[in-house]
């Protein structure tokens, strides 16, 4: 075994009840504490950027396929309506990593209900549409067994608050064409809640049979198509797929990044905050770990003083305080660990910290652990709080063992 190792181990065990196993403990308990902040804070980070983008693209797609749009955004495209090609949606459907894809219609419109109105963009959609996984829902899907066009529509609770309207009712949908109303009656079959303002005061769901019909155009008119991605990594390789190979103009491959790059930029925003937090913690844990080594090295100036009197050199003296450091700090790793998973579990379980939905999309704070950021964080803290304790351990330098040792 290694004789520096070896000291600090029995060091450490042998500090019962003294001054140092108190700054030990405290070192301990303060690395700990700077690694659960930091995994927690990565948690929540990582959590919140997931919640927000999963119900972005629940709704909304990862890729739209619409006609070219210079401002380079999809919202109420409201333009002359591209033919329906069958052709082209399956051949999207068999890009790698497309779970589905499906046309779409939007069109403006006003809803009323009892004197109330509101504006919305209802986006029809066909009967092989379904939401994600990030969308709550209530009540029944749109049917579509009608031959002509379904009466039914889907309103996000939010819509339906506002309205006081209940599943079961109808209501009253308004569209202007040439200056003219136009007016359908659909019940109301379900409610959908994505928790994004966005979304949920903006769209309603419909039959795209009906827009095609309150615009006149036939069952082969539609505003584009959208394409449903495994995982958002690929949407930039599938859009550029689908504009080299499968598309032509006027068509053009939008990822919602591009459409709704203002929600990512704030995201990435959120990111540097976090990046920030875990900066600060582990500076404090450094700088912990320096005077908890140097306030250990002057309490042990007489032992430092035998072992030179006895011949170890300089670099195995300094081995020992670098080998107590790291074994602070692999304490304090495995604590603040447990410390961090605690706090996330009871996060994830009982929701103990709430949030604004309408500030921050979400009722409760996110948690998402990924297991390479615990790594490394723990490695990364480790590994500085050992080589950050070179310039400490320099004090070993000026203990002179003839001055110490006369005292003992």
């Amino acid at each position: 075994m290694n004789l520096s190792f070896f000291i600090a181990r029995r060091y450490l065990v042998k500090q019962k009840g003294t001054f140092s196993s108190f700054i030990i403990r405290l070192a301990i308990a303060a690395t700990a504490l700077s690694v659960a902040v930091m995994i927690v804070a990565m948690a929540v980070v990582t959590g919140f950027n997931f919640a927000v983008t999963e119900k972005l693209y629940s709704f909304m797609g990862h890729v739209h396929v619409i006609p070219y749009d210079e401002t380079r955004s999809n919202a109420l495209n409201y333009a002359e309506p591209v033919y329906y090609d069958r052709a082209l949606l399956g051949e999207m459907r068999k890009i790698p990593h497309v779970t589905a894809a499906s046309p779409f219609t939007e069109w403006p419109a006003i809803i009323q209900y009892r004197g109330r109105m509101e504006g919305l963009a209802l986006k029809g959609v066909d009967k092989d549409y379904r939401f994600l996984h990030g969308i709550t829902t209530l009540g029944a899907t749109i049917d579509y067994s009608d031959t002509f066009y379904s009466k039914q529509i889907i309103l996000s609770k939010t819509t339906a608050e506002r309205l006081n309207v209940n599943m079961g009712d109808t209501v009253q949908l308004d569209f202007i064409q040439g200056g003219l109303p136009r007016i359908r009656r659909v019940k109301v079959c379900g409610f959908y809640h994505s928790g994004m303002e966005e979304v949920d005061k903006i769209f309603g769901v419909c039959d795209m049979r009906l827009l095609q019909r309150i615009n006149n155009w036939s069952a082969d008119s539609i505003n584009g198509y959208q394409v449903d991605l495994e995982n958002e990594k690929y949407a930039d390789t599938v859009a550029n797929f689908i504009h080299y190979n499968l598309i032509k103009p006027p068509l053009e491959a939008y990822t919602t990044a591009e459409n709704y790059s203002f929600i990512f930029d704030w995201l990435k925003l959120q990111g540097m905050n976090g990046t920030i937090l875990l900066i600060i913690m582990a500076v404090v844990a450094i700088i912990n770990m320096g005077a908890v080594l140097v306030i250990l090295m002057v309490d042990r100036a007489n032992m430092v003083g035998l072992l030179k009197a006895l011949g170890m050199p300089f670099e195995a003296t300094r081995n020992i305080f670098l080998s107590i450091a790291g074994l602070i700090g692999a304490a304090g790793i495995l604590l603040g660990n447990a410390l961090a998973f605690l706090l996330c579990w009871l996060q994830l379980r009982f929701g103990l910290l709430k949030l604004p939905e309408d500030a921050y999309y979400m009722q409760f704070v996110p948690i998402k652990i990924v297991w390479w950021h615990v790594a490394m964080i723990d490695v990364a803290t480790l590994g500085l709080c050992v080589l950050c304790m070179w310039l400490p351990t320099l004090y070993i330098r000026r203990i002179q063992p003839a001055k110490v040792l006369q005292f003992k």
